[in-house]
Parts: C-alpha cells; sequence; structure tokens
C-alpha cells in the first residue's frame, strides 16, 4: 500500500539510470481498401481482430485479452496494442540506437504489409482522420474505454475526438537523475510547440481543410485541461519528483483495474483511494500498480513516468518518425546538446508557451516567436540535435552515424514543407480537392 507523495516520489526516481535507450510509439489508422472506411473491431467482415490474430499466428507473439478479446499482443520487448478507434500502435522496445529503431519500424510496417491486404486493410500514419466524422469510427471493446468514453464529454468538448480521431508518435528517453529529469523535462516542454510544427500533418477535417495545420493538437486544446497541456509546476522553483506525483494525485481518476475489471473512478480522487475512501472501491487502498495504471490517464504534452515521454506531435511517414526519436535523442542524450538547448530556450516564459500552444495548429512554423517566428527556433535546436547525435557517434553498417535521421527536418527548417502543407498542395493541385487520395499516398 501506498500513504504518502514520497512513496509515489519514489516510484518515478526509481526511473533514475545510466543507461540512454530510445522508445518508440506510433499510431496508424486502418481503413478498408474499397472504400477507405474506418474498420471496425469485428462486424463480419475482416476487421482489427482479425488484424492482431493474424500478426499473432504469424510470429507467435502473446495475446493481450480482455473479457476474451484480443487488444494487443506482446512478444520480443515491444507489444502491439489498440486505440479507442481502433487506431494500431506499436509500442517500441528500449533500443539503444536509431539505427535499431529503423531496424524495428521496418519490421512493424512489414508485418503490417504482409496481414493487411489478405483482409482488404491498409494502415496510415496520419494525425487526425481526414475523412471520417466521429459517428463513423468503431469503439474498440476495451473496459478502459468504455469509461473513458462516458467521462470525456463531461470535461470537455473534444475529448471524443482524441480518442477515435487522432494518432500520435512519442519518443520515451532515460534520465539519469532528479536533476538530470527536471532539466530535460523543462526543455521537453519549452520545444513542444516547436515539435507540434514541425510534425504537423493533421490538415483535413471530414474531408476539406479547415485552416489547421495540425488538428490533431487543436483537439487536445480542449479535451481534458485538468489532465493535458503543460502544467505549471515543471517550471516552478523546487520542481521535481515529489511536486510532479503530487500534480498527478491532484488529476482526477478514470478507474480501478482488480481482477480482470475495470472499476469506474471517474472524476474521483487518487488521494481518497490512498487513504481508503474511494466511493467506487470502500475500504481498498491504492498500490503503486493503481498509481502506475493512473499516470497513464495524465496527458500533458510531456508526460514523466520512470523515464520521459514526449508527446507533442502528430503521426507521420517514416522519415518523419525517425526524425522524431532523432530530435529529441540528440538533445537528450549529450550533455553538451542539452546544455546548449536549455540555454536556448531559458528566457521563454509559461505565458509565452501557452500563446504559442494555442496558436501553432493554426500557424505551424509561422507562430510568431521572440522577433520572428517558430521556424528560427527550428534552426537552432536541430543543429543543437545534430551536435548531440554526431556527439553519440553511433554508426550504421553503411558507416553512417544517427544524424542521417535528421534530413527531414533540415529541409523543413531550410523553408521546405511539413507534412500538413505538403499535403494541401496536393489536395489544391492533382487530388482536385478529392481527400481520399491521401490514403493511397500515406499508407504504409
Amino acid at each position: 500500500m501506498i500513504t504518502d507523495v514520497r512513496d509515489l516520489a519514489a516510484h518515478l526516481s526509481s526511473g533514475c539510470k545510466p543507461e540512454q535507450t530510445i522508445g518508440t510509439e506510433h499510431e496508424a489508422f486502418g481503413f478498408r481498401l474499397g472504400d477507405f472506411s474506418p474498420p471496425a473491431y469485428a462486424d463480419g467482415r475482416p476487421g482489427i481482430a482479425a488484424m492482431l490474430n493474424g500478426i499473432a499466428a504469424a510470429e507467435g507473439l502473446e495475446p493481450i485479452l480482455d473479457h476474451g478479446n484480443t487488444i494487443g499482443l506482446k512478444g520480443n520487448g515491444e507489444s502491439i496494442s489498440l486505440e479507442p478507434g481502433g487506431q494500431f500502435e506499436l509500442s517500441g522496445a528500449p533500443l539503444e540506437t536509431l539505427h535499431e529503431t529503423k531496424a524495428e519500424l521496418d519490421a512493424h510496417i512489414a508485418r503490417v504489409k504482409t496481414i493487411a491486404p489478405g483482409l482488404g486493410l491498409g494502415f496510415a500514419p496520419l494525425g487526425f482522420h481526414p475523412q471520417a466524422r466521429r459517428a463513423d469510427m468503431p469503439f474498440m471493446p476495451k473496459g478502459r474505454y468504455k469509461i473513458m468514453r462516458e467521462y470525456m464529454p463531461k470535461v470537455g468538448t473534444l475529448g471524443l475526438d482524441m480518442m477515435l480521431r487522432t494518432c500520435t508518435v512519442q519518443v520515451n528517453l532515460d534520465f539519469s537523475s532528479e536533476a538530470d529529469m527536471v532539466t530535460k523535462m523543462r526543455v521537453a516542454y519549452a520545444l513542444q510547440p516547436l515539435a507540434t510544427a514541425l510534425f504537423a500533418n493533421s490538415p483535413f477535417y471530414e474531408g476539406k481543410p479547415n485552416g489547421l495545420l495540425s488538428n490533431r493538437a487543436h483537439v487536445w486544446t480542449d479535451t481534458d485541461n485538468a489532465r493535458s497541456g503543460i502544467p505549471k509546476m515543471v517550471f516552478q522553483e523546487g520542481f521535481g519528483f515529489e511536486a510532479y506525483a503530487d500534480w498527478l494525485l491532484n488529476v482526477p481518476m478514470y478507474f480501478v483495474y482488480r481482477d480482470g475489471e475495470f472499476h469506474d473512478a471517474a472524476g474521483a480522487s487518487f488521494k481518497d483511494f490512498m487513504e481508503g475512501s474511494l466511493p467506487a472501491l470502500p475500504g481498498m487502498r491504492a498500490t503503486l500498480g493503481d498509481f502506475a495504471d493512473h499516470s497513464t490517464t495524465a496527458f500533458p504534452d510531456v508526460r514523466l513516468k520512470r523515464w520521459i515521454e514526449t508527446r507533442g506531435a502528430d503521426s507521420g511517414s517514416v522519415p518523419m518518425m525517425l526524425a522524431q526519436s532523432a530530435f529529441w535523442t540528440g538533445i537528450f542524450y549529450d550533455k553538451a546538446a542539452l546544455a546548449a538547448a536549455a540555454s536556448l530556450v531559458r528566457d521563454i516564459q509559461y505565458d509565452s508557451l501557452l500563446t504559442m500552444r494555442a496558436i501553432v495548429p493554426r500557424a505551424g512554423l509561422a507562430t510568431p516567436f521572440r522577433a520572428g517566428a517558430l521556424r528560427d527556433l527550428a534552426r537552432d535546436a536541430i543543429i543543437i540535435a545534430d551536435q548531440g547525435l554526431r556527439a553519440r557517434a553511433k554508426h550504421n553498417a553503411e558507416g553512417l552515424d544517427e544524424r542521417v535521421y535528421l534530413s527531414p527536418l533540415h529541409d523543413i527548417a531550410a523553408g521546405g514543407p511539413t507534412q500538413a502543407e505538403h499535403w494541401l498542395s496536393r489536395y489544391n493541385g492533382e487530388w482536385q480537392g478529392d481527400v481520399s487520395r491521401i490514403w493511397g499516398e500515406a499508407a504504409f
């Protein structure tokens, strides 16, 4: 049992380690090859369940079950899971180099291409579903999603869109000490608006442009502000493991998982759970496992577990997924690069971050910043990441170091189009206003 916030802080601090591993998680929308509609879990036609079962049979991965339904797979240090609308997610293993990240991503795409076409399915990594209405999206049979589905409309207007119509890519990285964690969290939060702009990949809404470059990022501005966004305490004096744990205690609960069942505790206080006075389960006290579950229901732009998750980017093309991992790896995993990044963003005020977060879904790299725009910050930040990767000196079989994966970001910083801008150009040009053309061009 846990009785004090210090127990929770100790749990977070147990993540301190000298290793520098890279974990990449990425999501993709499924679509039917015939009409581009989102596939259900199982509705009489091959769908998401058939996809999971096909992979399990081909690779011998262990099914993850929820009341007899296969809702994920695990094995070889990685897992495949489902977001609420059937978005297919790979949670990669903790790896030592970006070259291994590329190999893992290539293997995942190969498995998708092996199984999906025979089921009449395809998968495309995009930040927001370019065509489907909210009502068109299926719900996956996962107990926690039923609770979230009922709770989300009470705390924001776009929570169901977040669940059903968005896809992201995130990078999970290590910290070696509390001081190292604090520096990395502050740098990561300060650079999240930039990451959102660089990786913007969702300019369409129900078949047409709606003036946004990252509709996914816009959705997060009114999903559930008690558990998302940029918590102010990260930038306040004394921030550390205990301060973050205390913030988590004030995030309203979703559920308690016991004996294979999700018990609805939506809106309740985790502090009450620690004291044994949770209305849904009176007398039951929280464990560290419950706290770990609870931490997954907080959705800030950068999330602290026993590692750091950078969460501000739209899902996108394979080169851009690798670029996302390369950007943060280069900054986080070289001391000189991390110090340079901290210096680069030191003058950014908290209120300015909130302003940029609100503007960037629409303006992207043109978002005002200092005397110019975010594109100016992009050039400096990407150079720092490049220098960090050079210092890591991790080479592949061809003798190339990890800087090769930053190439798409150098192009964008030099004035090239983001993914969102590329799709808008296609929409207004060769596609002649037919958004469905995106599936064939964006698919794995």
